[in-house]
């Protein structure tokens, strides 16, 4: 058990359908917690929020036979230390410096294949764009990496929480209202109950709900806002990844990145190959996992490296 967790993570409540070694990283004397499975030409799955590594579950399934799959937990997130804000500053810069120090870590010399979803997006691309040599392929699923397309603002739910103390001090750390709202709002379909378990598993205490809080308040909005500059840096580097080859899976059903979304990442990435899904949700990989892991497999093999 982590020394900064509130509360032990039961490992019964998400073991039976995420059944990999653990393996951690030590980070600024903080444990990050990634699985490492297969190997072959290594895809680095970056998860949002509330989700964490067990979101990739069948895609990890999937494809660790024919590759390596890397997928780490965000600090704050999954099965990773959950420090306070004074020990950890829950903000984008971190996020990037985190996964890029776990590829350093592990040694990674062959190009990386993204697969991000989600606040995933935002720190995979921010990274991508420092570091476009070292990328060979992108898996765009239900994120972004710019700000509110056109004349879009947050939507209502995510500014109450970013703005209402309620919500910052109550709803979220005692009563769990992100990740538990995400279960029945972020699928199409509905997800089953074994299903849902494991996904916030990890979210069992206020203790261990710091970084659902957290990253929404970091949604930059303004450019006082501490992850402006970054998403801006980001969003205007874009075209150096525009030649990487890039497969985009979306999900109709999402509040918030929605159809706008999905086209201002086709105008940006033209040659972007493209599939949209009428029948899923934000959560894309829950409501149409062999569809999704299908397209992907066939992406990576018409794009060898």
């Amino acid at each position: 058990m982590s020394k900064f967790s509130g509360k032990h993570i039961d490992p019964s409540g998400y073991k039976a359908l995420y059944p990999f070694d653990s393996n951690y990283a030590d980070i600024n004397g903080l444990k990050y917690h990634y699985i490492d499975e297969g190997s072959g030409d290594p895809l680095i799955m970056l998860h949002g929020n509330p989700t964490w590594s067990f979101y990739y579950r069948k895609l990890i399934t999937d494809l660790s036979p024919d590759y390596r799959a890397i997928v780490p937990d965000h600090i704050g997130c999954g099965l990773s230390d959950k420090p306070s804000d004074s020990l950890y500053h829950y903000q984008l810069e971190n996020r990037v410096n985190d996964i890029s120090a776990l590829i350093n870590m592990l040694n990674i010399d062959k190009k990386i294949t993204l697969i991000v979803h989600d606040w995933g997006g935002m720190i995979g691309m921010a990274y991508a764009v420092k570091n476009p040599e070292r990328i060979g392929r992108i898996v765009l699923l239900n994120t972004a990496a710019f700000f509110p397309p056109g004349t879009k603002r947050l939507p209502l739910r995510l500014k109450l929480i970013r703005h209402n103390a309620l919500f910052a001090k109550i709803a979220i750390p005692r009563f769990n209202l992100f990740a538990r709202s995400a279960l029945y709002m972020a699928s199409h379909k509905g997800l089953p109950d074994d299903v849902k378990k494991g996904l916030i598993a990890p979210y069992n205490c206020k203790e261990n709900r710091i970084a659902t809080l957290k990253f929404v308040q970091d949604i930059p909005v303004t450019e006082h806002d501490p992850s402006y500059d970054l998403v801006k840096e980001t969003q205007d580097n874009l075209d150096a990844l525009k030649d990487i080859p890039t497969l985009i899976c979306w999900g109709k059903h999402d509040f918030v990145f929605d159809d706008d979304y999905f086209a201002e990442w086709k105008r940006r990435f033209p040659e972007a190959e493209s599939h949209y899904f009428s029948s899923a949700g934000h959560y894309i990989l829950e409501d149409e996992p062999e569809k999704i892991s299908e397209l992907i497999r066939d992406f990576l093999k018409r794009h060898n490296l």
